[in-house]
């Protein structure tokens, strides 16, 4: 058979003139974001070849709040407010870790059931979060049914933490000495009902998404990230527990009452697109079951937060403590110069860790597979900038 030189060289003898097409020509450099409506405030650019991406550049920061130095301006019981902001459909887990580290650093001792009910108010807040992001992973992939189930259902849990909190998304509710106040008469029995509604619910999820013929063949064997190359990239949560690592810091570094509630850290080996979005639905299931027990174990009296001075401080010195979100290991690094307001505040989130997968899963990939990719890496970019 004869090879394309073979040919440009008989081209040539004869004396026509082929012009060959560079790769600055041949490659089309496409701008994902930040208006776009499923990038979520975050652009990257992608260069395709045909309909293969060759290249991706991730560029964060179009929502940069900063948070981290505001924190500086602030005591530590003010701060709450403003924390919840980056990632607001999980902000009793983004003030959790807050919180612990405050109450390390200041000295202070969560009463039990304070424990309890904030970690309740932390799982209440995943199921939203998780819902969230799966009716837009299947907007993503043009499955309207799955957005308007899991937005319906969502309000489910809003309606509870609405009830628990006085507030429907931003709650304030965790804050260092345990949370604000105690659960109302007649919640314990709402909360079950709606679980065991729930839980039927999302054998429905399975039955039409899941298990659809058309999602797998979008997402299995798509972008696979090897248990090897996750733990090199440092990816947290689903994604990781996805690839094969079992790893979930509620019983890695159990925090509160945590070591004593019965539950599975759930985890796939395929790492494709498949097993990044199926994890966290295992994970919805097993907080029914965490919600369930919290519920049955929590003590039936007793004080719900710590009473503290006005402008609590603790000694100099600095922390770390961090929790599972619903996006992977969140953490604060915190240092104290002895005074009410924290000196330095460092905020570690796992979605900034899930992005440095991107251009990896992306490149190799088709243009039209790139939705499927993108979402299953369980990244909030509101929350990566902070």
């Amino acid at each position: 058979m004869t090879s394309l030189e073979d040919k440009f060289e008989e081209s040539k003898k004869l004396g026509l003139q082929i012009v060959r097409e560079s790769e600055e020509d041949r490659l089309m450099t496409l701008s994902v974001g930040p208006q776009h409506p499923g990038s979520g405030h975050f652009r990257f650019t992608v260069k395709v070849d045909g309909d293969y991406i060759v290249y991706c550049d991730p560029d964060p920061g179009y929502v940069h709040r900063g948070e981290e130095k505001m924190c500086e301006y602030r005591n530590v019981i003010q701060n709450i407010p403003h924390l919840e902001r980056p990632v607001i459909h999980d902000s009793s887990n983004i003030t959790y870790s807050y919180s612990l580290a405050i109450e390390e650093l200041a000295g202070i001792e969560v009463p039990r059931r304070g424990q309890y009910i904030r970690a309740l108010a932390s799982e209440l807040n995943r199921q939203v979060y998780t819902l969230y992001w799966l009716a837009i992973y299947g907007i993503f992939l043009g499955h309207s049914t799955m957005f308007m189930w899991p937005t319906g259902d969502r309000e489910l849990f809003i309606d509870l933490l609405e009830v628990l909190t006085g507030a429907r998304v931003t709650h304030a509710f965790n804050i260092p000495g345990g949370v604000r106040n105690d659960i109302p008469d007649g919640f314990k029995e709402r909360c079950l009902r709606q679980m065991r509604y729930f839980q039927k619910r999302l054998k429905e999820y399975e039955d039409i998404f899941y298990n659809m013929p058309l999602f797998r063949q979008r997402t299995e064997g798509v972008a696979v990230l090897s248990k090897e190359d996750a733990v090199k990239l440092g990816v947290a949560g689903s994604v990781v527990r996805a690839s094969g690592v079992p790893y979930d810091i509620r019983k890695a570094e159990p925090y509160d009452i945590y070591n004593e509630i019965d539950f599975k850290v759930q985890y796939m080996k395929t790492g494709d697109c498949f097993a990044r979005s199926y994890v966290p639905f295992l994970d919805m299931q097993e907080s029914c079951h965490i919600i369930e027990q919290l519920l049955d174990k929590m003590p039936q009296s007793g004080e719900v937060r710590a009473k503290l001075q006005p402008n609590p401080k603790g000694p100099p010195g600095e922390t770390y403590r961090r929790v599972e979100s619903g996006r992977g290991a969140l953490g604060y690094y915190i240092v104290s110069d002895g005074t009410p307001k924290p000196y330095r505040v460092k905020i570690s989130v796992g979605s900034f860790r899930n992005m440095l997968a991107l251009p990896y899963l992306l490149v190799g990939q088709k243009l039209g597979d790139m939705p499927a990719v993108y979402w299953s890496l369980n990244y909030w970019p509101v929350e990566a900038d902070r």
